[in-house]
């Protein structure tokens, strides 16, 4: 009967080279991360907002606001001057305080008239304030 050898086997000598396994975890977890944060902390420059998928609200009541490329500010196709503007959207905010303001501008109006105008709509009380846009082209994507 053999009950084995009486000599005692090498053990496994001492690594002296990096494990590698936690490190690479560590870079793809930091990976993951910027990819996820880089496009929030990026500011973009050049903006094309006319052109949009979503439909538009279907509110009760609106009142179409069009800036043409002067700067114009257009009710339903009538001119109006700041004053008159001012005048109809006070009277269209007493008579329907949740009526939508339909915002149509053309992309070479200054972002500022814009503001303008929405300002003037938010100081007779209108809130609602939607942006007119044509649908993006299927040809070209």
């Amino acid at each position: 009967m053999s009950f084995g050898k009486l000599e005692r086997s090498q053990g496994s000598a001492p690594m002296s080279d990096i494990n590698m396994t936690p490190l690479i975890d560590v870079m793809l977890v930091l990976l993951v991360i910027f990819i996820i944060t880089a496009p929030l902390m990026v500011s973009s420059v050049q903006v094309d907002l006319p052109k949009a998928s979503a439909t538009a609200s279907n509110a009760p009541k609106f009142v179409e606001i069009t800036i043409d490329r002067g700067g114009q500010v257009f009710v339903e196709d009538a001119l109006q001057t700041t004053e008159s503007l001012d005048l109809l959207l006070d009277k269209t905010a007493k008579a329907n305080p949740e009526a939508e303001v339909r915002l149509r501008a053309d992309t070479t109006v200054p972002y500022g008239r814009v503001v303008e105008v929405m300002g003037q709509a938010q100081k007779a009380g209108l809130s609602r304030i939607g942006f007119v846009a044509q649908a993006p082209d299927k040809a070209k994507s």
